[in-house]
């Protein structure tokens, strides 16, 4: 084998949709102020009763049944998570619990928005070192948890969600080369800190980072799997921020793409943000089997990952 592919995908949403209508009547905002600064209509909002791991649960069983595996064909299980609120068991132990995948190995990353792509480059390189065959790699947050909902500059961005992939084994590379890296210097500009946590944000301070500094790190992202920003048949970027998406998706250079805008229903599910996005992509047929998408993650300790994937 000389690499791994995406065999599968799978998303879940909470059934609850907070509106803007519904925010401005907890705090001073309105649908336009928050349409006209994120551009976010809508978002899902988890109960007290659905915990971070029932919706990465949901998730992975039905990327599972896309790939038409069992849990006993899992070996590795991956979860990207910056609110898992218990430390021990970790989520992907309580994934694995849930799902009934025996022996398992089960691993956490905490690398907030970008810790799906984070992910997702550890499942490939894992299957392509030998030390899985068949990885379960979930995106998933209850932002929900961890909002400070009296403040409306953060509160309107959260929803809650998960999204996962099968990665497993291929004669042909479906996953391209990871393009990471951080800049911890400004890593307080996006926190989730506290006791309870909060989450708390330099918003301009990101801004200016992803629309600035972010378009030539995804360009080399691109030439690293041998293709040009044209060549991309879909764009997933962190749906963090209508007014971040639209202009670096621009700067970038994708012109032929179709860019993932689920941030408007969605809100800003942080590591579930991608999987969620892309899942939706393949589900509408937006993209087909086969077609190359970037996807790009980013935010959280001013973290980046990115890699060209194939569309299972």
């Amino acid at each position: 084998m000389n690499g791994s592919r995406i065999a599968a995908v799978g998303h879940y949403q909470p059934a609850k949709v907070l509106t803007n209508e519904d925010l401005a009547g907890l705090v001073d905002t309105s649908d336009e102020w928050i349409r006209s600064r994120v551009g976010i209509r809508t978002r899902h909002i988890a109960g007290p009763d659905e915990p971070v791991d029932e919706l990465a649960a949901h998730a992975a069983a039905k990327a599972l049944a896309a790939a038409g595996l069992s849990p006993a064909d899992i070996d590795l299980v991956l979860v990207a998570t910056s609110t898992a609120i218990d430390r021990s068991p970790n989520m992907a132990a309580r994934v694995a619990n849930r799902l009934g995948i025996p022996q398992a190995a089960t691993m956490d990353l905490n690398v907030v928005c970008a810790g799906f792509t984070h992910a997702l480059a550890t499942a490939d390189h894992s299957v392509r070192a030998g030390g899985a065959s068949r990885v379960l790699v979930i995106g998933a947050d209850k932002m929900s948890e961890v909002a400070d909902w009296s403040d409306r500059t953060t509160c309107v961005l959260v929803g809650d969600g998960a999204g996962a992939a099968v990665v497993e084994a291929a004669d042909e590379p479906g996953i391209g080369p990871v393009l990471w890296g951080s800049v911890p210097e400004m890593g307080n500009a996006v926190r989730i800190e506290g006791t309870p946590p909060r989450f708390a944000q330099e918003g301009q301070s990101v801004y200016r980072w992803a629309t600035t500094q972010l378009p030539p790190i995804a360009r080399r992202a691109c030439e690293r799997a041998g293709l040009e920003p044209a060549d991309l048949a879909g764009l997933v970027l962190h749906q963090a921020n209508l007014r971040i998406i639209e202009p670096l998706a621009e700067k970038i250079g994708a012109v032929n793409a179709v860019v993932a805008r689920d941030v408007t229903e969605s809100g800003n599910t942080s590591a579930a943000s991608i999987p969620l996005a892309f899942s939706k992509l393949i589900e509408q047929g937006a993209v087909a089997t086969g077609d190359p998408v970037l996807l790009f993650g980013f935010g959280g300790n001013l973290s980046y990952a990115g890699q060209v994937v194939r569309c299972p």
